[in-house]
């Protein structure tokens, strides 16, 4: 059963993935997003319900990463539809407002849910078989009120929470991303939006991503003290890219088997050769 959900979660990836290249219209593609994500949770579902695991460890697994690898995407997506239907029409001052709130919100959430957030980001694991075993909804765990208005064959009582936390992150990205367009219009009344036409990025998002962690692993910006989500969002608003789920891609990026700083290795042989052909002049 694992190996049969594994391969519609990743036929989920790259159909998001390619929904997220070909669609610019964000609320058209928050749509589209949601739609395809709905129907791929239904046929985990039906598959969740018509065999059993193997393992409790199967469980946990299925519960603790693979189930919250697309809710996340769904409940980030309604997210996005639901910030940008109800923005306000107004001054950037206002735009910001709402938005800065926005970011408030996640903040809130990540004060409230601080001791889960750490037990999921250090990857403990010692009550994983309370938090992601179907069953085990023990109330003094802090449970969300959402649990009890969950399908109890299809929940546990945190997954939806891991879910939250992933969806979050994207969104932060995204919020920043935005209230930074708003920031940076210069005095002829240009916005960025209109100069990051001019410089379009045509390389691959994973190639970005590469270069994103290569710049923040060596401290390239203030002084090694810039976040990484800080770097993402500054290199997609420049570029006029969306990179979505960059923890995601750097997972994908540390599991190469060879080449895991393909792009980076690239770019050092392009130079080399340009320097090359100079001095040969």
């Amino acid at each position: 059963m694992i190996r049969t959900l594994n391969k519609i979660i990743s036929e989920t990836d790259s159909q998001i993935k390619e929904l997220e290249l070909e669609q610019s219209n964000v609320l058209i593609k928050s749509e589209l997003a949601i739609a395809l994500l709905r129907f791929n949770l239904d046929e985990i579902k039906k598959e969740i319900n018509s065999s059993k695991f193997k393992t409790i460890t199967d469980e946990i697994h299925f519960f603790k990463s693979l189930k919250p690898s697309i809710f996340s995407r769904l409940i980030y997506y309604t997210k996005i539809f639901n910030i940008e239907t109800k923005r306000p029409i107004g001054s950037d001052k206002i735009q910001r407002k709402y938005l800065e709130n926005e970011l408030d919100k996640l903040k809130r959430f990540f004060d409230n849910n601080l001791e889960f957030y750490q037990y999921y980001r250090a990857n403990y694991s010692h009550l994983d078989d309370k938090y992601f075993v179907r069953g085990k909804q023990d109330i003094r765990l802090h449970l969300d009120s959402f649990i009890f208005n969950s399908d109890p064959t299809f929940s546990t009582s945190h997954d939806y929470r891991v879910s939250k936390i992933l969806a979050n992150d994207l969104l932060e990205i995204y919020l920043k991303g935005a209230i930074e367009s708003l920031e940076r219009k210069d005095g002829a009344g240009k916005t960025l939006s209109v100069l990051k036409d001019r410089m379009q990025w045509n390389d691959s998002k994973v190639g970005l991503t590469e270069l994103v962690y290569a710049l923040h692993a060596s401290g390239c910006f203030n002084k090694g003290n810039a976040e990484l989500k800080d770097i993402a969002v500054f290199f997609q608003i420049a570029f006029n890219v969306d990179l979505g789920d960059i923890y995601r891609t750097w997972a994908e990026i540390r599991t190469r088997k060879t080449g895991k700083t393909k792009f980076l290795d690239m770019l050092k042989e392009n130079l080399t050769r340009k320097i090359d052909k100079i001095d040969s002049k």
